[in-house]
């Protein structure tokens, strides 16, 4: 992965995180919140610590 293949990951999972982090603060309900959380977690995991496994070429 290239450093802006990496940077456009990075600058999309922030904007996922502000865009649900405004949709709690407005509709605060628990399991809203429970629901973006794990939604977050999956995409950080997937994000940073999901390793691609390599090509056969």
């Amino acid at each position: 992965m290239t450093f802006i293949e990496r940077l456009m990951s990075v600058v999309a999972f922030a904007l996922l995180v502000v865009f649900l982090s405004v949709l709690i603060a407005y509709v605060p309900r628990f399991d809203l919140g429970a629901v973006l959380l794990v939604t977050i977690l999956l995409c950080g995991y997937d994000l940073f610590l999901h390793k691609v496994p390599p090509h056969n070429e």
